[in-house]
């Protein structure tokens, strides 16, 4: 469960920002996702429908919960639109998709150290670095450059597999 929370969460993040709300909004309609799982994991059939599930509930929740907020701020019909869902073309959408799985597949290479750090940091506007240095036992001051040297090797991953694809021609 810690490894899926790990990897959905940013997803989950993801997907309800898609849909204009603020980050505070945005946490209560991830919490209340998990806590769906929680509360209904036996309905789900299929142990491998479980990422899909996350994501289509989350939009769902996300969808509600805006509607809610916009109802509630009494938005005037020009100031609507950039609240609304952003809906991407399905050549947006492929490369976008594209996109993530060689993220994720180039994180998965690098040490469990830097995967744990940058599931931690890579996502947090203002990472608390006390917890994290606590939750990694290791010190404060080192949070910081080792964040730097795995996003360089993180970095390295991504162009090398880019350079790769381009010396192939594809």
């Amino acid at each position: 469960m810690d490894e899926l929370v790990a990897v959905m969460t940013p997803v989950l993040w993801h997907v309800v920002r898609a849909y204009g709300l603020d980050a505070a909004l945005a946490q209560d309609v991830v919490q209340t996702t998990w806590l769906t799982l929680v509360q209904r994991h036996s309905s789900i059939a299929d142990p491998k429908a479980v990422s899909g599930w996350l994501t289509t509930t989350a939009r769902r929740e996300a969808w509600r919960v805006g509607k809610q907020q916009r109802r509630a701020e009494a938005t005037e019909a020009e100031n609507l639109e950039p609240h609304l869902p952003v809906h991407e073309s399905a050549e947006q959408t492929a490369a976008t998709d594209d996109e993530s799985r060689r993220l994720w597949l180039a994180v998965g290479k690098l040490d469990e150290r830097c995967q744990r750090l940058l599931r931690i940091v890579a996502f947090d506007d203002r990472p608390d670095y006390a917890r994290i240095a606590a939750d990694m036992a290791m010190p404060v001051g080192s949070i910081g450059p080792t964040r730097r040297r795995c996003l360089g090797k993180l970095r390295t991953l991504l162009e090398g597999a880019g350079g790769e694809k381009d010396a192939h021609g594809h």
